[in-house]
């Protein structure tokens, strides 16, 4: 079997951290991404990957080259135009060899992938898509099946009036590469606009598999700080992150919690205090700054006695001393200067 990876998208919602990072390798827990996915496919011994970008192409294959350090094999597909979800798969047809699993480029889970592809050969399935229960499934693709997990309607972005499922589109798929015939070559299509509701309206083998574990998506901000803390707090069943030792120039009278996860190359300083968070790598934490349930890229440098909560701070940032962040999200090299406020969505 084979995978293909769709992460050509210019990863908008969560601007401004994809301005100079594209979405599939953006830091969580100081990991690139992608790797999640890619400890996915490991599990049902899948080899060989087929990446299809668009955006920022060369920071994605410098990052992951060959994918033998990983291992799996990486192949790369570059779209010289955006082609959309189902448009990208149809554009890598030259190297799809039989059943596939496509992963949309911005979902974290812990779905078995072994028995969603065992679901579908049993079903006899010529597409099955992985379904998980949401509170509110406005803003996705919604999901109606049968008792025998026969998909019986998807509407994309329904109104709230026809809204009959909770279960939605969890950007997983297994395909067959016979539903290549149902996508046109060369132009944009659409997986949730077009293809699957196609599929259903002509009565083809189109399953879903129920998947009630850990998902989330981490194209918004606020789906990617959740990301972050849900791996810190073990939420994520397929990865568990060992926390590294204490780095040389964190002081002794710093503060971190068993939770947070900072890179040991950081300069902590006297009393700063560090609570359910990210740092990364080169990072200056000055005397009595407070961060809680944050992440913070590399070389960003926080001020003595500032206040950083439920941010999402860029690389290279600087935070003024004094300054009080409250679920800001701040792009690479910005600055706050000393005594700010900043609230979210500012």
């Amino acid at each position: 079997m084979q995978a293909v990876i769709l992460a050509g998208g210019k990863g908008t919602r969560l601007r401004p951290l994809t301005i100079h990072t594209p979405k599939p390798i953006v830091p969580v827990v100081n990991r690139p991404f992608l790797l999640y996915q890619i400890d996915l496919l490991s599990r049902p011994q899948i080899k060989n990957l087929i990446l299809c970008l668009s955006y920022q192409p060369r920071k994605i294959e410098e990052l992951l080259s060959d994918g033998s350090r990983f291992g799996i094999r990486i192949s790369y597909l570059v779209e010289a135009s955006p082609l959309g979800t189902a448009g990208a798969f149809k554009n890598a047809e030259e190297m799809i060899e039989g059943t596939t699993v496509v992963f949309n480029g911005d979902i974290l889970t812990d779905v078995d992938l072994s028995r969603v592809i065992d679901q579908h050969r049993s079903s006899g399935a010529v597409a099955t898509i992985v379904v998980t229960p949401v509170d509110d499934p406005i803003g996705y693709g919604v999901v109606e099946m049968a008792d025998d997990g026969r998909v019986t309607r998807f509407v994309e972005k329904p109104r709230r009036e026809e809204v009959h499922s909770r279960m939605v589109n969890a950007g997983i798929y297994v395909l067959e590469p016979t539903v290549l015939e149902h996508i046109p070559e060369g132009r944009p299509f659409s997986f949730e606009y077009d293809f699957f509701p196609s599929l259903w309206e002509k009565g083809e083998a189109f399953y879903a598999y129920r998947h009630d574990g850990y998902w989330v998506d981490i194209g918004t901000p606020e789906g990617y700080l959740k990301g972050n803390l849900d791996v810190l707090n073990g939420r994520l069943k397929s990865y568990i992150p060992q926390r590294p030792p204490r780095g040389e120039k964190f002081d002794s009278q710093a503060h971190l919690d068993d939770r947070s996860f900072v890179d040991p190359s950081c300069i902590i300083k006297a009393q700063a205090r560090i609570v359910n968070s990210v740092i990364g790598p080169n990072c200056f934490i000055e005397e009595k700054a407070e961060i809680r349930d944050s992440v913070i890229w590399s070389a960003t440098r926080i001020g003595a006695e500032a206040r950083v909560s439920r941010c999402v701070i860029g690389r290279g940032c600087h935070v003024g001393r004094s300054s009080v962040l409250d679920g800001a999200v701040l792009g690479d090299k910005s600055v706050v200067t000393d005594y700010s406020r900043v609230r979210a969505e500012v």
